[in-house]
């Protein structure tokens, strides 16, 4: 029997036109909210001569760039697949991660610098209006929180912004806590301490985004569909015989794809395997994206055959 190929896609992109609709109006709002903030935290932070807060500024700055990002990623993400664009513009919330955890990065570098020079000669810091705002400042996050939760946060888009402002929550908690220490104590270097820490946070957060938008730049396969057990997977399902050429990716976040060639025993129902392999892999890894080259094994196309299957191959 000479061999048949089948080829077959199974891809459903579910996530990506409405979803991405709500999400783009929730961060807008954040935005918003975030850029009359930073104003009012930049004119405290001089009154007060307060590094804390300026770098807690500086840092919902980057956020705000951040979540202009997302809104701009959002929007693209709804642009219908057109042209070279076979995928849309689905990736440009990669890009997006990408630019905001640079920028993460050069705040921390920032704000490290200015806190070890304030620790060697501190300033006044009025703690009086340090306090306050700092408490403003939770307030806001914490409600942005609570906006961006009911985003769609398996979109590194949304979970680059939800991150970027849970960070920025935890730096005003400290920079208050600062604010009571000094005012207890008199220290002012208690200020640049919380600076410290808010130089931490923001670059923990710049490694975790750079981290997972450089992997889906390389072409990384995603921690829930390690290529070893796909591939295993595939293998042992009935009628299969090896699978090699067989390519795990992440187009986008929340859309990893698939591509395989796949042998199977001579005279199995090719057409049939591929449907089950298909339901397989999105029962299983959950991949809507999946091309599998499905052919029979055969010792006319120069494929080596197992034993056990040589009679039947010559019939």
């Amino acid at each position: 029997m000479s061999p048949m190929a089948h080829e077959g896609h199974a891809h459903h992109h579910g996530h990506m036109g409405a979803s991405a609709d709500a999400d783009r109006r929730l961060l807008a709002i954040a935005l918003g909210l975030f850029l009359a903030f930073t104003i009012l935290e930049v004119a405290a932070g001089l009154v007060a001569d307060s590094l804390a807060l300026l770098a807690d500024a500086g840092h919902m700055a980057t956020d705000a760039g951040a979540l202009a990002l997302a809104v701009f990623a959002a929007w693209a993400a709804t642009r219908p697949a057109r042209g070279r664009w076979t995928f849309g513009f689905a990736r440009a919330e990669i890009i997006a991660a990408q630019v905001n955890g640079l920028a993460l990065l050069l705040v921390a570098a920032w704000i490290t610098f200015e806190a070890v020079r304030r620790l060697i000669n501190p300033l006044d810091v009025d703690a009086r209006v340090v306090v306050p705002v700092a408490l403003a400042g939770i307030v806001l996050n914490v409600g942005v929180l609570a906006l961006l939760s009911r985003a769609e946060r398996q979109s590194l888009n949304v979970r680059g912004a939800y991150l970027h402002v849970a960070t920025d929550a935890a730096a005003f908690a400290g920079t208050a806590l600062a604010g009571v220490l000094i005012l207890a104590t008199g220290w002012n270097r208690f200020d640049s301490i919380a600076s410290l820490g808010v130089a931490a946070l923001a670059l923990v957060a710049a490694v975790s985004l750079l981290r997972e938008s450089g992997r889906i730049f390389l072409e990384g396969a995603p921690e829930s569909v390690p290529p070893a057990e796909v591939g295993a997977a595939i293998v042992d399902h009935e009628g299969v015989v090896e699978t090699h050429d067989l390519h795990v990716w992440t187009v986008t976040s929340g859309f990893p794809a698939l591509s395989a060639h796949v042998l199977v025993e001579p005279g199995a129902d090719c057409h049939r395997i591929r449907l089950e392999l298909e339901r397989m892999l999105h029962d299983r890894f959950g991949l809507d994206h999946s091309t599998l080259q499905v052919e029979h094994l055969g010792v006319d196309r120069g494929l080596r055959v197992r034993p056990s299957d040589r009679a039947a191959a010559e019939q």
